[in-house]
């Protein structure tokens, strides 16, 4: 993947993220500077952090359970540690915070 590509996908995605958030029954509250999106569950005050990670051509996320590495592979991101898919993974750490289901319905 070049980096124009790499670049194209992570906007792409935290495009889709953002558009989930605005549809999402939660009250997570997001904030994007450059390609870093900042999702804050307004419950709790707890954060879960998303980040281009440009030198290994990956996408990174935060959360209170850990620090998660997603490469790219068709059809979409997977984590390198526990080779869920980046919907999966936020879906599971947004719940794990929220201390309920939460469901972005990301495809």
């Amino acid at each position: 993947m070049s980096q124009t590509e790499f670049d194209a996908a992570i906007e792409r995605t935290l495009i889709a993220i953002e558009d989930a958030l605005d549809d999402c029954e939660w009250d997570i509250d997001y904030e994007r500077a450059d390609a870093v999106l900042t999702l804050t569950l307004e419950d709790n005050g707890s954060q879960v952090i998303l980040s281009r990670q440009s030198a290994n051509r990956e996408l990174w996320v935060a959360a209170r359970s850990g620090g998660y590495h997603l490469k790219f592979e068709n059809p979409g991101w997977q984590c390198t540690t526990t080779s869920e898919d980046l919907p999966t993974l936020l879906d599971r750490v947004l719940s794990e915070q929220q201390g309920a289901p939460v469901t972005l319905g990301l495809a």
